[in-house]
């Protein structure tokens, strides 16, 4: 592994497997049907200018912001940030969930349809997971439960890895009737609740049993076993490659060895350290490793639009080393400057990474990342749809009705 690559990440043949790339995806998604008509509307409303990456990097960052007042309020998940700082973090899951819902039908309104658009979404849902199950766990003080605090962020990470994993098995993302709509509008109800009644209401016990917060951690262990359990028939039945493989060809259990390389060294140095460095700092520990797990998922979706096997070692995985390496040799430095350092670390590289690879794609298919090309511009060969066929008809009506000039 090179960090300064003079070579490039996708080699010729990879990047011509990506261009002939195709989306393929299902959903049977309850709000996903009930939602159409403000996401069409919504994006009839969107300037023609506006590039579908631009679109969704926007919903990111409004999200990220969101959620980062409520880390500088509450860093340990304990401490009770000012009200409005939730109701700010509802509006910046719902307004992330919306343009994340809509740079697909932006991308068929305006023709600049391509791989990186798929690309470029998955990659910023990666990270937006790792923010919002943060912001839920703030917003019902899960910091006074730890152990649960880290079960929550880890089993979202894992849900989305997951989703990735039966894609590269059987190529097609599937979503099941409560997915991540539903998933996203239940922590912009819960984040709604602690900015209206305050977050002590989620101590509040139910039925003089268990806390009305656990029903977070519930939620939770139900998605991750219904997900577990669509990978596992997608494993038994076997994959769309030779003999049962992914669709590179490779075990379709290969995938389980970088995500456990990431979930693994996160419970262990959580559970070894001497400074209780995660139960002080929590929302670092977890977008430390919710980076590294970011940037592992993205890996898993280039493989699986590149036809290629995954590679098992990543550099990021150097900043969870450093804190690993540090309790072997008694804490030198002390456990937050290093934490600080594993984060820094990972975020330059996932950031690196990203760019490098959506650059070379850009560069392969002529197109710009944040910007739409002229029609002239656009390759005779870039026959890649960026959503399924069912939302492509769901929402091409509504368009033509309000966008007469669009064809």
């Amino acid at each position: 592994m090179q960090f300064f690559r003079e070579k490039k990440i996708l080699n010729a043949a990879q990047l011509k497997r990506l261009s002939e790339h195709k989306y393929s995806c299902t959903s049977d998604s309850i709000l996903d049907a009930l939602l159409q008509p403000w996401w069409c509307w919504l994006v009839s409303k969107t300037p023609l200018w506006l590039a579908p990456n631009l679109i969704t990097i926007l919903g990111l960052i409004v999200n990220i912001i969101t959620t980062l007042i409520l880390v500088w309020y509450s860093p340990d998940a304990q401490q009770e940030p000012p009200r409005w700082s939730f109701a700010l973090c509802a509006l910046g899951v719902f307004i992330y969930q919306s343009l994340d819902a809509i740079d697909g039908k932006q991308a068929r309104r305006t023709g600049s349809q391509s791989p990186l658009g798929e690309l470029f979404d998955h990659g910023c849902d990666s990270i937006s997971t790792v923010f919002i199950a943060l912001g839920a766990c703030i917003a019902v003080k899960l910091g006074e439960y730890p152990t649960w605090m880290f079960f929550q962020c880890i089993c979202a990470m894992t849900l989305f890895y997951c989703a990735h994993w039966q894609a590269y098995v059987t190529g097609t993302l599937k979503m099941g009737r409560i997915d991540v709509t539903e998933a996203q509008y239940s922590i912009i109800a819960i984040h709604l609740v602690s900015a209206t009644l305050g977050p002590g209401f989620w101590s509040t016990q139910i039925a003089g049993a268990l806390e009305a917060r656990y029903s977070l951690a519930l939620a939770a262990v139900t998605g991750t076993f219904l997900t577990v359990g669509t990978l596992a028939a997608a494993i038994v039945t076997g994959g769309v490659g030779k003999n049962g493989s992914t669709v590179a060809g490779t075990s379709i259990l290969s995938p389980v060895i970088p995500f456990s390389l990431v979930v693994v060294p996160a419970f262990i140095i959580f559970q070894k350290s001497e400074s209780q460095v995660y139960e002080n700092h929590p929302a670092l520990y977890i977008m430390a490793f919710g980076m590294v797990a970011a940037k592992v998922t993205n890996r898993l979706v280039v493989a699986h639009m590149t036809k290629s096997e995954m590679e098992y070692y990543d550099w990021s995985l150097l900043g969870p080393s450093m804190l690993f390496l540090n309790q072997y040799f008694n804490n030198a430095i002390p456990e937050y400057y290093v934490l600080w350092l594993c984060t820094i670390w990972v975020c330059i590289d996932l950031v690196r990474y990203c760019g490098q690879i959506c650059l070379e794609i850009c560069d392969h298919l002529k197109i710009q990342l944040f910007r739409i090309s002229p029609p002239s511009a656009a390759p005779p060969d870039r026959n890649v749809t960026s959503d399924s066929e069912k939302s492509d008809a769901e929402d091409s009506a509504p368009l033509l009705n309000n966008n007469t000039s669009v064809s």
